[in-house]
């Protein structure tokens, strides 16, 4: 949950009962390593940042935020982001993360801040200031010491390993309940490449254009003039299409680094058979956790996927689901295992789309709820509640006017949300 925070003893909420069983094994990747510790930005008792070291040739792929309020630290990885790729870059890289303050709206300090991290990260590790990449997650316009985090870096280098990437993801949580990691392994015809990513966010999720927190690391060889569009389309269909609140942060980063270290050959385009499968691949790695960020939705007990087809453009779908999956009643019914149809057929016709009433179908699993503009005639109240009462569910709509298809993935909306949300400073 970029750009807020849980209290500052730690976390507020038990585990999600939508949780997964444990944190992946996730296998080292050639070429990174990973630290965490305690520095006490507003957290005690918990590691709150978390550092990523990358060899030199890796190359880097990014997609952050589209809020015109961006934190100090997106503005920061745009401009190094960009640094890398009009250069073709391939000096070493590293990322460092801190949780519990996000370091947005807090001006000119809040730059300085984003550069002394840097600059002092860099020098821990023998790189330019430039050469690291700086996100924040947590409270917003409270201002960020930057020397805790300093503070901690020789603890951070000392500590670097392959096999740390769990500790890295529990370091950047705030009000999540779990941490957050999923993997893929890939044939690239001559070798095999590994694909890591940890992830973290809970709630102000409505990505537009990237989400939250995440951090993808690979060691196939990819160029970032390739991984650039494709960590893109990749977010587009996976990141994109998540919500729990319908609030986009301040903060959200998606970083994808590419060491080059698996021993296959480069992939030179996206779209010969290596490029394909390797995107196919990222794509399962960022899907994984896209869901596990909405499962841990604040207050959550379901896992909801609006399945829209017959829209007029795929675009147009993903904007009808969005608008389904951000409605509060809907969201609130739902929670309730109520099958009120009439909150999705509302939220259908706000959403600013083309849609006609009597061609609209709805479905709720397997149920058919509404046909033809009127509730479909083998509806089945009871049978429609009690599917309703599952912690997984699927909501089928079909505009019936064209071949647009989409799938967004949110969660119900309970009264533990608005408890998390009223006192998340305190």
């Amino acid at each position: 949950m970029a750009g807020k925070g849980a209290k500052a003893s730690g976390l507020v909420t038990p585990r999600s009962p939508l949780a997964p069983a444990g944190f992946p094994d996730l296998p080292p990747v050639a070429g990174i390593r990973f630290a965490a510790a305690e520095a006490g930005v507003r957290y005690r008792g918990r590691p709150d940042v978390m550092l990523a070291e990358a060899p030199p040739g890796t190359q880097v792929a990014g997609v952050f935020t589209r809020s015109a309020t961006r934190a100090a630290p997106v503005l920061w990885c745009e401009a190094r982001l960009a640094e890398h790729q009009a250069t073709a870059g391939t000096g070493g890289l590293a990322v460092i993360v801190n949780a519990g303050n996000a370091n947005a709206f807090t001006g000119t300090n809040g730059s300085a801040g984003v550069y002394r991290t840097a600059e002092a990260t860099g020098a821990a590790l023998g790189l330019a200031p430039e050469q690291v990449f700086v996100a924040s997650t947590g409270v917003i316009g409270e201002p960020l010491d930057p020397e805790r985090i300093v503070a901690k870096l020789a603890e951070l280098q000392q500590g670097l390993a392959p096999d740390r990437a769990h500790e890295a993801a529990r370091a950047i949580m705030t009000t999540d309940t779990y941490a957050k990691g999923a993997l893929a392994e890939v044939a690239l015809g001559n070798g095999t490449a590994r694909i890591v990513g940890i992830a973290k966010g809970s709630g102000m999720i409505a990505p537009d254009m990237a989400t939250m927190l995440a951090f993808v690391f690979t060691d196939a060889a990819v160029p970032s003039v390739v991984l650039q569009p494709m960590l893109r389309r990749a977010a587009d269909a996976t990141f994109n299409c998540i919500t729990v609140d319908g609030d986009t942060s301040t903060s959200d980063t998606v970083l994808l680094m590419a060491t080059g270290k698996a021993g296959a050959a480069p992939i030179a385009s996206a779209r010969s058979a290596a490029g394909r499968a390797f995107e196919a691949a990222l794509t399962t790695v960022m899907r994984d956790l896209a869901h596990q960020i909405v499962k841990d939705g604040e207050g959550a007990s379901k896992f909801i996927a609006i399945e829209v087809s017959g829209a007029a453009s795929p675009r147009a779908a993903r904007q009808v689901g969005r608008a389904v999956a951000n409605s509060p009643l809907v969201k609130t019914a739902l929670g309730a295992g109520d099958p009120n149809w009439g909150r999705i057929v509302a939220a259908i016709g706000k959403a600013g789309e083309k849609a006609d009433r009597d061609r609209i179908a709805i479905r709720f699993g397997p149920h058919p709820v509404a046909s033809a503009g009127w509730v479909d005639p083998g509806y089945d109240e009871a049978a429609a509640a009690a599917y309703m009462r599952a912690d997984a569910i699927k909501i089928g709509i079909d505009l019936g006017i064209g071949r647009g298809t989409a799938t967004v993935w949110t969660c119900d909306l309970t009264e533990r949300y608005v408890q998390i949300n009223a006192d998340y400073r305190s």
